[in-house]
């Protein structure tokens, strides 16, 4: 049944995707819009390519990003370029002037996207300001070239990209990473307690004689122990997306985050004290060790 459900998710995000694709190549469809935007109607296909992405919270962050990006990426490279165009030393002062500015604010960009804080959510606006800068502030190489013109030009296409995938992706069946992340942290929850349950059915059957090994599978367990990223992921797409559901803006990310911490404490227990059922056959010092464990990690889930 959630399989059917994803299935479902990823067919409606193909289709939105696609419906966005449609409403920007009218840019290149319609005389009229074409007129008005030309050859530059490109950035705003390019931008739904790159920013389009399965839930909202990431459609939005990364789109904020490559705003933010463009924005400034554009300005500075505008203003390194009409710079190099008014000092007036000739083409070659000017190709040293721009050279210049690129490998320095290349460097700096470079260095921003190894800080961990800022790669964590700033890493693809960063991006864009480095393409951004370099592609503006090259083109004022050439003296005929009206700088400001065409980084104003691609900033509105880009616009145009990021109007239509937020709408999209906010009033086409929308689909929130944050129910994403409640309804992965429900379902491992679910899904211990069911390992839990299977594993106390398979220790009374050895302590009673029935079975000699125990025969519980522990994937459950080892997919739970490799679902931190993902939950850290969910946790800062779900940041970005507006009012919706009964939390309003006050959903409490980081408890999920601590819920999820404790789930994989639990679920390395459980792995480790069925490896050792099942190499051992002293199954009554586990049975307390388990159960201590266990009261003890749904209290921290409580709390």
């Amino acid at each position: 049944m959630q399989s059917g459900g994803h299935d479902m998710r990823k067919i409606i995000h193909c289709i939105k995707v696609g419906i966005s694709l449609v409403l920007v190549s009218l840019l290149y469809l319609l005389n009229p819009l074409f007129k008005q935007v030309g050859e530059n109607a490109m950035w705003a296909i390019m931008t739904v390519v790159v920013m389009f992405e399965f839930s909202a919270g990431a459609t939005i962050g990364k789109g904020f990003n490559r705003g933010l990006g463009t924005i400034i990426g554009g300005g500075l490279g505008c203003l390194a370029a009409v710079f190099a165009q008014s000092i007036g030393i000739g083409r070659l002062g000017n190709s040293i002037i721009i050279g210049a500015s690129v490998f320095i604010f290349g460097s700096v960009a470079t260095y921003l996207r190894l800080v961990p804080s800022i790669k964590k959510r700033y890493d693809y606006g960063v991006m864009i300001f480095m393409l951004t800068f370099n592609l503006v502030v090259v083109s004022g190489v050439r003296g005929d070239v009206k700088v400001w013109d065409l980084a104003r030009e691609r900033l509105l296409n880009i616009l145009m990209g990021f109007i239509v995938c937020v709408c999209v992706t906010l009033f086409v069946f929308p689909l929130w990473a944050s129910d994403e992340l409640h309804d992965s942290t429900v379902s491992r929850f679910l899904d211990l307690a069911n390992t839990i349950q299977v594993c106390f059915g398979e220790c009374t059957k050895i302590v009673s004689g029935k079975e000699n090994q125990p025969r519980a599978s522990f994937n459950v367990c080892k997919s739970v122990l490799n679902s931190k990223s993902k939950d850290e992921s969910l946790a800062n797409f779900a940041k970005w997306e507006p009012w919706h559901g009964k939390f309003g803006f006050s959903y409490p990310w980081g408890r999920y985050l601590k819920i999820g911490e404790v789930l994989r404490e639990l679920a390395a227990f459980i792995l480790a004290a069925g490896r050792c059922l099942e190499a051992s056959k002293e199954v009554g010092l586990y049975f307390s060790l388990f159960y201590s464990f266990f009261f003890r990690s749904i209290s921290k889930c409580i709390l």
